[in-house]
């Protein structure tokens, strides 16, 4: 089995376990959960732990005492361009807290569909999908998990993906994690303003609204002006919808400059969970 190596431990997260273990649950014991029902999804950021870290343990504290069989990473990629969804299909992940298992019959199946493809390679260097890995080490320890790999966000991919993931996890306990940022390098206000409106139509489970704020940008400027994972996070909110949640809440919004100090030129952050909540209402 190919165990992909950690590509960030020790620079973007700590390497030590202990330390590590330390870190992640500070976060999640700061962080609140109060979420009652059915959580199929969550989006997260995946900045440095120390930046995002704080927001992002909002996402994993609500899944915290739920149970799944497999958790589907959806991130976008950063170093390589490319058409379509590269899957790591085998083997695992390693972290400080021990290898992620692969779930490679879910990885399997999601490869016989839509514009999933095996790219071992791709995924060397992204930090997307790692930066999940700590939390998702500490709330679910035994859960596999099956990575996927965004490049060219374009509508005809996002709903593709959507597609196959409701195909293939229709019958299954699964978690959809869809790991984005928000708006980069604008200074607090502006950045407050952009990531306004994401937080709104993510808030209302407002599919379509949210697409049309990704489209209303060329591809180039998405990422900055929307969120480098807006692609993977459509794509999870399109299939979560598919597969019964009703719901939304966004858990916690902040941005860099809240750790760092520098609120001139900030990058934004968001946790959410999709679901069915009670009351039917999105209120957690």
């Amino acid at each position: 089995m190919a165990t992909r190596a950690a590509a960030v431990a020790g620079t973007w997260y700590p390497a030590h376990p202990e330390a590590l273990t330390r870190d992640v649950d500070g976060y999640l014991d700061a962080a609140t959960a109060d979420c009652v029902g059915d959580i199929r999804a969550i989006i997260a950021p995946h900045a440095g732990l120390m930046f995002s870290g704080p927001i992002g343990a909002y996402a994993y504290k609500s899944i915290a005492t739920r149970t799944y069989d497999v958790a589907v990473l959806v991130g976008p990629s950063h170093f390589v361009g490319f058409e379509g969804v590269a899957i790591y299909p085998e083997g695992a992940f390693a972290t400080p807290l021990g290898p992620a298992m692969i779930d490679e019959g879910t990885a399997a199946a999601l490869s016989q569909s839509g514009p999933i493809v095996p790219m071992p390679a791709v995924h060397a260097r992204e930090h997307s999908l790692e930066m999940q890995l700590p939390f998702l080490r500490r709330v679910c320890p035994h859960l596999p998990i099956v990575p996927l790999l965004m490049g060219e966000q374009r509508r005809s991919t996002i709903e593709h993906l959507a597609v196959s993931l409701s195909s293939a996890l229709q019958d299954r306990q699964a978690l959809l994690v869809a790991s984005t940022d928000l708006s980069h390098y604008f200074n607090a206000q502006t950045a407050a303003t952009l990531d306004g409106e994401v937080v709104a139509h993510v808030d209302r489970f407002d599919v379509n609204g949210l697409f049309a704020v990704f489209e209303r940008y060329r591809e180039s400027d998405r990422g900055r002006f929307v969120g480098c994972g807006m692609g993977p996070a459509l794509a999870v909110m399109l299939a979560a919808r598919t597969l019964g949640a009703r719901t939304a809440r966004v858990l916690r919004y902040g941005h860099s400059g809240e750790i760092s100090g520098d609120y001139d030129g900030v990058v934004g952050y968001m946790a959410a969970a999709i679901g069915n909540f009670a009351g039917g209402d999105g209120t957690c």
